[in-house]
């Protein structure tokens, strides 16, 4: 590993051109250097200095929790999903400098390092905990950059493929695979409020409480709307209860049966003349009680005529917003970015790949997964200019963070000669002034 000092390579067809590498004077994630600054600025990481329990014994210990933990975020935001991978990051110039402390002038932490930390240190029952709030916690710092009118709550399953014997594995129907089924609450920013692992064979909604309500405590001191939104797995009468109780207006999508469709049968009648090229949509309002419901609800019906089709596409929602129905509806529709946001978790940084045999290591790593996406959504939707403002986070890691560049040290300064090809230099300038000002706005953090 590190700066090889070999004879260059030569190319047959142009023997002009010689390769060389030199692993501590060149980097290919240039781009980490700006999520750093960003870190910086909000205090995220420094948020858990001194929170996290230290196991080790040693005297020796080269490496602080906080840069280890630093390592484990920006190396998975950098789509390294695996500690595997530590053991070239450590002699990378650009990971040296995100994770600090000691990583600077020698080398970042090694796999043997990174695996201990990750599957001894933070699986302690504490740091877990802290960990798991810790994803909340961001969010809450970057809302007090600025006033909040109202907050909406979007939950959802996913499914994780697991391989093997591991932990906590189950066959799941519905998927039709052995996967955990991770669940996960998003706001209407694309920020994670929250993630669980949990196993594999059960159902999307078991364990939602555990999720939900650390979620809602912490907006309890905010002078807000809240919103809640969720599919039909969520459908669920203990769910309503709560989120009546906690002042929150509720868009839940409610399964078909027999009596809801009597209630709307007057609908169902075909229109009358050829269907237009358009889908002709009804809406209908009613009171419906379900024999688990102790009170009647709202429940909102929408009533689809697709050409082409002999029946209508019948959905209802049960709320207790008093919007018009097709608001209502509008509104619920809208749940669907939260399966967007899973995807890109999936697709940018791999937040599937759960491959340890202990479930607690993966609940571990899913929580890493958790802040790196967060970490990479503050970025967009905080800093980037207008014209890159919807890049995904895929597109963000391949042309921003996978910057090349080339590390050439003085007495004084470190400086990363950055190739211009995707990004050009006044971009990244820009994006670093973006920061500074948000710099000017958080609440100051200790240092980390």
């Amino acid at each position: 590993m590190g700066e090889a000092r070999k004879d260059a390579l030569r190319l047959d067809f142009d023997r002009r051109l010689k390769v060389e590498f030199h692993g501590t004077k060149v980097t290919s994630d240039a781009g980490l250097l700006a999520y750093r600054e960003l870190d910086e600025a909000l205090g995220l990481i420094a948020m858990i200095h001194a929170k996290l329990r230290d196991i080790r014994t040693g005297k020796n210990t080269q490496h602080s929790l906080t840069a280890l933990l630093r390592q484990s975020i920006y190396s998975r935001l950098a789509g390294y999903d695996d500690t595997n991978d530590a053991e070239r990051l450590a002699v990378d110039p650009a990971m040296r400098h995100v994770a600090g402390g000691r990583a600077v002038e020698r080398s970042a932490a090694s796999t043997s390092v990174m695996s201990r930390f990750e599957t001894e240190i933070l699986t302690q029952p504490k740091n877990l905990e802290l960990l798991m709030n810790l994803v909340g916690e961001w969010v809450h710092r970057v809302h007090q950059l600025k006033s909040l009118k109202y907050i909406i709550l979007d939950m959802d399953s996913s499914v994780s493929p697991t391989y093997g014997n591991q932990e906590g594995s189950a066959y799941n129907g519905f998927f039709e695979r052995t996967c955990y089924h991770p669940l996960f609450c998003f706001n209407q920013f694309g920020d994670l409020e929250r993630a669980l692992l949990r196993n594999g064979n059960v159902h999307s909604a078991d364990d939602w409480r555990s999720l939900l309500e650390p979620i809602v405590n912490r907006y309890r001191g905010y002078d807000l709307l809240r919103f809640f939104r969720g599919d039909a797995a969520f459908a669920n009468p203990e769910i309503y209860r709560y989120l009546e109780a906690e002042g929150y207006f509720y868009a839940i999508r409610l399964r078909e049966n027999p009596i809801l469709h009597e209630k709307v049968e007057h609908m169902l009648t075909r229109p009358v003349g050829r269907p237009p090229k358009k889908p002709i949509v009804l809406y209908h309002s009613l009171r419906y009680q379900a024999a688990s419901w102790k009170i009647a609800r709202r429940v909102v019906a929408k009533i689809e005529w697709h050409a082409g089709e002999l029946f209508p596409r019948v959905n209802f929602v049960v709320t207790n917003l008093r919007w018009k129905s097709s608001n209502v509806v509008k509104f619920y529709n809208k749940r669907g970015t939260a399966e967007q946001w899973i995807k890109e978790g999936k697709y940018a940084l791999n937040w599937t790949r759960l491959s340890c045999h202990d479930f607690v290591d993966n609940q571990i790593r899913l929580q890493l997964f958790a802040l790196a996406y967060n970490l990479g959504n503050f970025l967009r939707r905080l800093v980037l200019p207008k014209p890159v403002k919807k890049w995904s986070l895929r597109t963000l890691r391949e042309k921003l963070i996978k910057i090349g560049a080339k590390v050439i040290s003085h007495s004084r300064y470190v400086i990363f000669q950055m190739a211009e090809v995707a990004v050009p230099g006044a971009l990244f300038r820009e994006i670093l002034n973006r920061i500074r000002r948000l710099r000017c706005l958080s609440v100051p953090a200790r240092p980390g």
